[in-house]
């Protein structure tokens, strides 16, 4: 019996059907990646994916049975899959898993049309933490949706194909860039300065315009869309790097894509339950919105829908919804920072998660002093690590970063708020919100598996 801890790398540990399996995973994952730019996106491939698989739209109030397959799409941002299982949901409750699939961008404000010196721009507000001067010089393309007198919808996404143009964000040359290299890295790009170029060909015909490149890309959105410039008042759109995921290395062992935070963890809990179908546990699996600004407003993980969710199934299964929810169980899949040698003083080396050794499990979260922290019980660590270990599931334990370092928050936090023991597992990422993040093929598998033992 070995005494010592010792994580395990999954790659030396994988057979070649093992190695083959987590490659195909991938494959998946990259697809649903490129399709779920935002949340919007997410959620309608999450959609597509559930009704392939015999998923039927949920309505409140509805009487449920055993077998049962609902998903319900919160304002097109909040998504629950819902699998009623055979077990009596009072006694068993509920395995919830939940993942967020908003990511650090750049939102378009709300009058964000301007033209200066022959082009035109998008003035942007940025979303999440981020980086900012990361966000110059690299292929943006813009997402949403715009809603037109009426009631009209209209969706918009330009900069995927690889057809459409792109838009983009200047930055000075270092031949003239003296004085924003003595700024620290915070202040050398403001989030003022983040504006997007769009255009630079004049309307024609109109001598007196001073803002004729302008009416030309107004005029352009109007015959494709059929909006006005006060239209965007009434919009949601934003820039997100371009491009899709890929390959990283020689062998193709890692993926790097913009948004693995936190696709990368709500593709496996939503594969996992799909592949769940004879458990005999209730599964809702949740795409949360908002997590990157604190998961408030109507679709965020502070939404009222979470509980109302929870109740309305305990109702139509006949159970007291409170037994309900503190028997419930729940996995708060978000991604954890994994140790950079590049940036070793910002980690404490025993205590952090490495890429390629499993899914990664965070007993607490939070800033500093555990600040804004779940913190899960030590008999909910033990039950769930019998259950990794039983299903020879690959993982490891550590803490975002050094203690003094800063640190960062989850929806755990919301969801033990209910009466739910909670404990965040996910993927160690390299360049965490950065427009392009790494991350591992067999961490991404690996949690795959924790979530498939879990709903099991």
């Amino acid at each position: 019996m070995d005494l010592k801890y010792t994580r395990k790398n999954v790659f030396k540990e994988a057979d070649g059907k093992q190695l083959q399996e987590i490659y195909n995973y991938a494959e998946g994952y990259k697809q649903f990646l490129n399709v779920s730019k935002t949340e919007r996106d997410a959620a309608v491939a999450a959609q597509k994916l559930a009704e392939e698989r015999g998923f039927l739209p949920y309505t409140f109030g509805e009487k449920l049975k055993a077998g049962d397959k609902r998903y319900y799409i919160n304002r097109r941002k909040n998504v629950f899959l819902i699998q009623v299982g055979t077990q009596n949901v009072e006694e068993d409750g509920i395995r919830i898993m939940v993942a967020h699939v908003d990511s650090p961008r750049l939102d378009l404000k709300p009058n964000p049309v301007y033209e200066d010196s022959g082009l035109c721009y998008f003035k942007t507000h940025y979303y999440g933490g981020i980086k900012k001067y990361q966000w110059t010089a690299i292929p943006l393309a813009l997402h949403g949706v715009v809603m037109l007198p009426g009631g009209k919808c209209v969706e918009v996404c330009v900069g995927e194909d690889e057809c459409d143009p792109v838009f983009y964000i200047t930055d000075i040359l270092p031949h003239l860039g003296q004085e924003q290299a003595a700024k620290p890295l915070a202040k050398a790009i403001t989030g003022e300065n983040l504006n997007a170029v769009i255009g630079g060909l004049p309307a024609i015909g109109d001598e007196e315009d001073k803002e004729a490149v302008k009416s030309a890309i107004l005029n352009l959105l109007n015959k494709k869309y059929g909006m006005t410039e006060v239209d965007f008042q009434c919009s949601e759109l934003c820039l997100v790097p371009a491009g899709k995921a890929r390959d990283v290395g020689f062998d193709a062992s890692l993926i790097m894509a913009y948004g693995h935070d936190d696709k990368v963890c709500a593709y496996p809990e939503m594969t996992a339950l799909f592949e769940s179908e004879n458990s005999p546990h209730t599964i809702v699996s949740v795409f949360a919105d908002k997590e990157e600004v604190g998961s408030d407003g109507t679709t965020g993980a502070q939404s009222h829908v979470v509980g109302d969710i929870i109740t309305a199934i305990a109702n139509s299964l006949g159970a007291d919804p409170i037994s309900t929810r503190y028997n419930s169980k729940c996995i708060s899949a978000d991604v954890t920072a994994g140790y950079d040698p590049e940036y070793a003083s910002a980690y404490e080396k025993r205590n952090s998660t490495y890429i390629h050794c499993g899914a990664a499990v965070s007993k607490y979260t939070g800033s500093r002093g555990k600040s804004g922290s779940n913190d899960a019980s030590a008999e909910f660590m033990g039950w769930l690590r019998d259950i990794f270990d039983q299903n020879g599931v690959y993982w490891q334990t550590g803490e975002l970063g050094a203690v003094d370092a800063g640190g960062g928050g989850t929806v755990a936090k919301y969801i033990a708020n209910l009466g739910i023991d909670t404990v965040d597992v996910g993927v160690p990422v390299l360049s965490m919100h950065a427009p392009y993040e790494l991350i591992s093929k067999a961490d991404v598998y690996s949690l795959y598996k924790a979530c498939l033992a879990f709903c099991k």
